[in-house]
């Protein structure tokens, strides 16, 4: 079940686009210095940067439906109520 939240509606998308902005944002923030000048950019820390965002966005939207999953299954058995 996670793994096809993780997949499913538009969460690789989204995921993508705050990889994109909070990974461009770290890299200058991070390598600006080797970004403007001549010094060799370490790619591995590139790469990691844009990779921690997309899985943190991931996690978050994952947990999410797993909650309101969790919610409406204990709605639908009429259990006690909890808010997502």
């Amino acid at each position: 079940m996670i793994w096809h939240y993780a997949i499913s509606d538009g969460v690789p998308r989204r995921a993508l686009a705050v990889a994109a902005v909070v990974g461009s944002i770290l890299n200058l923030i991070n390598q600006g210095d080797r970004l403007f000048e001549t010094e060799q950019i370490d790619f591995t820390k590139a790469l990691l940067t844009f990779v921690v965002p997309y899985c943190v966005a991931t996690y978050g939207a994952v947990s999410y439906r797993l909650r309101v999953a969790r919610y409406s299954d204990r709605a639908a058995s009429g259990g006690p109520q909890a808010k997502p």
